[in-house]
């Protein structure tokens, strides 16, 4: 377990997008704190954070995780928020600004290497026989469930793909209007293409 102050002192809100951060951003934060997460080797555990915490720099973000009784999350809080390592409730403005994403998730961690390998194979697949607009909506529904899921693709329940079209996909991916009007064709032909590589 990666050792991090929790935070108890404000919820953040659950969107994955904000003005100060893109999805591919993000992505890759969730990407580097599972893998802190799941590394053996010290060295190898703090050269994953100390990337996290430079690419969170950037951007003037910082990270906590907040435990539950579902499981731990990942909070990125905009680092005006934040006092001592403490949350000050009169700075927030925008909730939408924080970035929440499950750590625990519903998936193994453990495999999340092969799931995320499984996921890019399914979206490959899907944009070299399918084009547009369904190859990009494929690749950002990868990113979504081995990400914020660590969940195959073809796995996703019904809640997870509801989310992926409500909040993700608008406002991670830049979607088309055509990818928009097509995401629920998009999605069944993830979930077959999904078990036909299985």
């Amino acid at each position: 377990m990666v050792d991090e102050p929790t935070d108890t002192h404000a919820d953040a809100s659950d969107g994955t997008a904000t003005d100060g951060l893109s999805g591919d951003v993000i992505d890759r934060v969730i990407t580097l704190t599972r893998r802190a997460r799941e590394a053996v080797d010290d060295d190898e555990r703090e050269a994953y954070l100390d990337e996290r915490e430079a690419l969170l720099a950037d951007h003037d973000y910082v990270p906590r995780v907040r435990e539950e009784d579902t499981g731990e999350t990942l909070v990125l809080y905009p680092e005006e928020w934040v006092d001592d390592g403490v949350v000050q409730l009169d700075r927030i403005e925008d909730t939408d600004r924080a970035v929440e994403a499950s750590l625990s998730g519903v998936g193994d961690p453990d495999d999340w290497d092969a799931v995320a390998e499984h996921n890019r194979r399914v979206a490959d697949e899907i944009e070299a026989e399918h084009g547009e607009p369904h190859g990009p909506t494929a690749h950002a529904f990868a990113d979504f469930m081995s990400n914020h899921y660590a969940k195959r693709v073809e796995e996703a329940t019904e809640r997870e793909r509801e989310e992926f079209t409500a909040e993700y996909l608008p406002r991670n991916a830049w979607p088309t209007d055509e990818q928009l009007e097509a995401v629920a064709a998009s999605l069944r032909l993830v979930e077959k293409t999904g078990r036909s590589l299985r």
